[in-house]
């Protein structure tokens, strides 16, 4: 059994999409991020970058636990663990690794900004929306680029690179992306988001996202100085 740390953010739909097409076993322990879950000390232990998502699977190598955190990781973990949706092939698997690290150094980290600076900063600032909002567009474009010579992003087969990016890419009215601009993006993101375990992925914890503006502790708790205390 896995105990998955998480919240319907797109780095916690990345793993609830792997668990569910994979079938292993899980148990949600919800982290919310704007309550401030994610600085206890017991979560800590767990995720010590105190991000979500992250677990411990009790099923772990040789039979023991093992913590892990960064879905990135995670990913890569489970893809062995399982034998699926991460090539065994040594070339393959580089490609896989490649675009993997696409979406964790790029793709996830700028979007991020976007939707910061677009939709939650207190202060609109022109400068940093046009910046964040451009090189959204130029990662898309690199996207479609990628996906105009090969079906998915790490080649012939849907692996974890598609899996870590769509959950990113599905919210691109957020991004103030039209993906109708980058239509091998839209192809993609529209075969992912029809597969059964997708759609199971995407409604984890779905009822306790947010509803409306957001409060004052719960900006404190994403954006505030709560995240730099010394723990």
């Amino acid at each position: 059994m896995i105990d998955l740390y998480t919240w319907p953010t797109p780095n916690g739909h990345k793993i609830h999409i792997m668990l569910e097409e994979t079938g292993l076993a899980y148990n949600v322990i919800p982290i919310n991020i704007g309550e401030g879950d994610q600085f206890t000390p017991e979560f800590l232990r767990v995720s010590p970058n105190n991000k979500m998502p992250a677990m411990v699977d009790h099923d772990g190598p040789d039979g023991e636990p093992i913590t892990l955190a960064e879905s990135g990781a995670m990913l890569i973990y489970l893809g062995e663990k399982t034998g699926r949706f991460y090539p065994s092939g040594a070339r393959a698997r580089h490609i896989v690794n490649q675009w993997l690290m696409t979406q964790m150094g790029h793709v996830g980290p700028m979007l991020g900004q976007v939707h910061h600076f677009r939709n939650y900063a207190p202060e609109k600032i022109p400068y940093a929306i046009d910046r964040y909002v451009n090189e959204g567009k130029r990662l898309y474009n690199v996207l479609d680029r990628r996906l105009d010579e090969a079906e998915w992003l790490g080649g012939v087969e849907y692996t974890i690179a598609d899996m870590a990016t769509f959950p990113w890419i599905r919210i691109h009215e957020n991004q103030g992306i039209d993906i109708g601009d980058y239509p091998n993006v839209k192809r993609w993101v529209d075969t992912i988001a029809a597969r059964p375990a997708v759609e199971r992925g995407v409604q984890v914890l779905a009822d306790r996202r947010r509803a409306g503006p957001m409060d004052e502790k719960t900006k404190e708790m994403l954006f505030g100085s709560t995240q730099y205390e010394r723990r």
